[in-house]
């Protein structure tokens, strides 16, 4: 006959205790093991300083395939928020479930994509199809935000205009945009967004990407960029989206340009470089950043948009514990 099984936050608190992580079973996953929802706060793990937001499949080892279950492991570990760039593809059924135990969690939701383009200059360059898709997903999103109370998606605004296009010869010359003319298109577009979403009160957030190592060609490339569009465009709803991982790739100098910017950014998003991985896989001292990002009183998310650098209930753990080392400030 076998043994009763443990409940959920017994055996987290078990697992992850300092007292107890050499004896924990490689061979046992949380989902294995889980019990009831029912829990006690005694058995949490301290809630971290700054709201860090891991993303689905981050600690599938540890607590199972089920997105839900997944979320409770989270807030066991003393995470209070859940970043999801992929939540447009879930059933709005879904969506509501993962909202509903957000908010019995005490979590905030982080970004979402409300649309994301790397290779089309469909801000900088648009056309009728390419603009009608834009403000169809603003309109969705309006409505995913609803169901998981969330306050930021983000919008890749698309590529830079790369190619002639002899379809618009009339309007453009035939050549590619010079790039004064790309950003006012971009600006335009991003108006037309926040005429969409500004009145939930949703928050756009513009992610510049590096071109080094992932997204060659994509608009925007720059904190200095993103936030003069921002500034032009004018609306609560248009706001930067820091992704420390790919500005220290493009431009380093991460403090004080979080600096330079700060009045316009809305969210972070943390990563290691080289490889994308937790904190401490790499060169950046999150410590510093994330106590420089809390001296200045942020209260946002910042999404934990990165891989893990070993596999398995091991890596998993040590993803916690490497956040648990940052946020000691």
């Amino acid at each position: 006959m076998t043994a009763a099984i443990p409940s959920r936050r017994s055996f987290l608190h078990a697992a992850f205790a300092t007292t107890a992580l050499a004896g924990l079973s490689r061979a046992r996953s949380f989902a294995e093991v889980v019990g009831s929802e029912a829990s006690t706060k005694t058995n949490q793990a301290e809630k971290f300083k700054l709201a860090y937001a891991p993303h689905p499949g981050m600690f599938k080892a540890s607590a199972g395939n089920d997105v839900l279950d997944q979320i409770r492991f989270m807030a066991d570990q003393g995470f209070t928020a859940l970043e999801y760039n992929g939540l447009p593809s879930e059933s709005p059924e879904m969506q509501t479930k993962i909202g509903d135990l957000l908010g019995r969690l005490d979590m905030q939701m982080g970004v979402f994509v409300a649309y994301g383009n790397f290779d089309s200059p469909t801000f900088a360059r648009p056309d009728e199809d390419s603009t009608t898709e834009i403000l169809t997903k603003m309109k969705d999103a309006v409505e995913i935000s609803k169901r998981v109370n969330a306050k930021w998606c983000t919008v890749v605004p698309g590529s830079v205009d790369q190619q002639n296009n002899a379809g618009d010869w009339n309007r453009y010359g035939g050549a590619r945009l010079a790039e004064g003319y790309q950003t006012a298109n971009v600006i335009d577009m991003l108006r037309r967004c926040v005429d969409v979403i500004e009145p939930s009160g949703l928050v756009m957030v513009l992610e510049p990407l590096n071109w080094y190592a992932n997204h060659g060609g994509t608009f925007l490339q720059r904190s200095d960029q993103a936030y003069a569009i921002c500034r032009a465009v004018d609306s609560p709803s248009c706001k930067i989206l820091f992704d420390i991982y790919h500005q220290q790739i493009t431009e380093g100098n991460l403090i004080p340009n979080i600096d330079a910017c700060w009045d316009e950014i809305a969210y972070f998003q943390s990563g290691d470089n080289p490889g994308r991985n937790e904190p401490y896989t790499g060169e950046i001292n999150y410590r510093n950043v994330f106590a420089h990002i809390h001296s200045k009183g942020y209260q946002g998310v910042i999404g934990m948009e990165h891989g893990n650098s070993e596999k398995g209930i091991d890596g998993e753990r040590k993803v916690i514990e490497a956040y648990r080392r940052a946020d000691q400030f």
